[in-house]
């Protein structure tokens, strides 16, 4: 028989906690850290002066890096590229896959307007030769153009690259260039830590019965038998 799982009362559970000493400068670290790499310039310089948290990043560079996002996320491409040439022609010169994203992105938005010959002398003129130097192009840039091959071009199986998801991981990745060419990091930590809770709570669960979070947003403890039914 298997050993039966020991119970760990609210009380117990959270003098627990209370033993765990974090310091503080950490959490708003952690804090300041999801406001820049996700582009909160208002929040970021808020909390800055209440809590007086440094960061190597000019604040004010936020501003441009979400105004090139937002251009990505509204479909102006041609606009976005603009943009982020003018921070920094480097980011697109070292980086031809994710050139090559934007692109098809353009291509993506010219079909979605229905202009289609616009679009064809593009994939021609400009993907074209990129897919001969690339197999991997090749085949995205044939996926992208099997959209026309529908009268309603939601029946297509690759539908998904005209809904706004497609353009947020085109504004994503792009975001993350930036924030790479400016020495920061390209993810935020906060999202990574609250999968860690939720990974250690599941190996937990295998030995203990206590006090669980559930409800991310409320932080809640819950013990399972006092959950509502």
């Amino acid at each position: 028989m298997s050993n039966p799982k020991r119970t760990v009362s609210k009380e117990e559970w959270e003098k627990k906690l209370k033993q765990v000493k974090i310091n503080k400068s950490d959490i708003n670290k952690l804090i300041m850290n999801y406001f820049v790499v996700e582009g909160y310039k208002d929040a970021a310089e808020m909390f800055q002066k209440e809590s007086n948290t440094p960061t190597l990043i000019n604040l004010e560079s936020i501003t441009d890096r979400v105004n090139v996002r937002n251009s990505v996320q509204s479909g102006e491409i041609e606009k976005s590229i603009e943009q982020v040439n003018d921070l920094n022609p480097e980011i697109l010169d070292n980086n031809s896959k994710l050139y090559f994203r934007l692109q098809q992105q353009q291509l993506i938005e010219m079909i979605r307007a229905g202009k289609l010959d616009e679009a064809l002398q593009f994939a021609t003129e400009e993907l074209a030769p990129r897919g001969e130097e690339n197999k991997e192009f090749l085949d995205e840039i044939e996926k992208t153009m099997s959209l026309l091959a529908f009268a309603d071009m939601s029946d297509s199986p690759v539908s998904q690259l005209l809904e706004s998801s497609q353009r947020q991981k085109t504004a994503s990745e792009l975001n993350a260039a930036i924030l790479e060419s400016q020495c920061q990091e390209t993810a935020p930590k906060l999202p990574t830590l609250l999968k860690m809770l939720m990974w250690a709570q599941k190996r937990l669960d295998e030995k203990l019965i206590y006090p669980r979070i559930n409800d991310l947003q409320t932080a809640e403890l819950v013990v399972p038998n006092q959950e509502k039914k």
